[in-house]
C-alpha cells in the first residue's frame, strides 16, 4: 500500500476514513490527526498517526521511515503541529536522537499494527534489534504548546 514510501490510492482511502475518525476523537487514546504546514503548498496536511507513549512521554514514529512527506514538513515547519483528537492542540516536535530512538520504537511497535510490515523487526525482539534499525525511523517527542495567543 505504500509503494515507494507514497500511499497507493487505497491506502490514501483508509488514511482519509481514519484521519475523520481519529480527529472525532473516538479512537483509541493513542490514535490521532496530525497536521502540519505543507513545505511547498503552504496548505494544513493532516493523516492519521499513532502515538507511542513511553514513560509518560508522547512520541511520533515515521513508520516509512525518513524519506516520508510529513517528516520534510514538521523539520521545515520548526517542529510546529497540531494533533487533533476530539480537540486541537498545539505541539512541538522535537526529534529524538538515534541512540534514544529503540524503546520508542518498541512501543510504537507494539501499539500500531499497521507499522508492522513496514518495519523489519518483530514487536517483541529484544531492544538491540531497534537499536540496529534507529538510524532508518525518524522519531519525534510530542510537547504541548500554546495553539494561539489571545490579545
Amino acid at each position: 500500500m505504500y509503494r515507494g514510501q507514497s500511499p497507493n490510492w487505497i491506502a490514501r482511502m483508509m488514511n482519509d476514513a481514519w484521519r475523520t475518525v481519529a480527529s472525532l476523537g473516538i479512537t483509541s487514546n493513542y490514535m490521532e490527526t496530525l497536521e502540519v504546514v505543507g513545505r511547498k503548498s503552504g496548505r494544513i496536511i493532516s493523516f492519521p498517526v499513532v502515538i507511542a507513549l513511553v514513560d509518560g512521554q508522547r512520541y511520533l514514529v515515521s513508520m516509512l521511515g525518513e524519506d516520508v512527506q510529513w517528516v520534510h514538513n514538521v523539520r521545515a515547519a520548526g517542529g510546529s503541529a497540531v494533533l487533533h483528537s476530539g480537540s486541537r492542540e498545539g505541539v512541538q516536535l522535537e526529534e529524538v536522537p538515534v541512540d534514544q530512538r529503540a524503546p520508542i520504537l518498541k512501543a510504537y511497535l507494539q501499539r500500531a499494527p499497521g507499522a508492522r510490515p513496514h518495519v523489519p523487526v518483530d514487536k517483541e525482539a529484544p531492544i538491540v534489534e531497534f537499536e540496529r534499525i534507529a538510524t532508518e525511523f525518524p522519531v519525534f517527542r510530542i510537547s504541548s504548546k500554546k495553539l494561539y495567543s489571545q490579545s
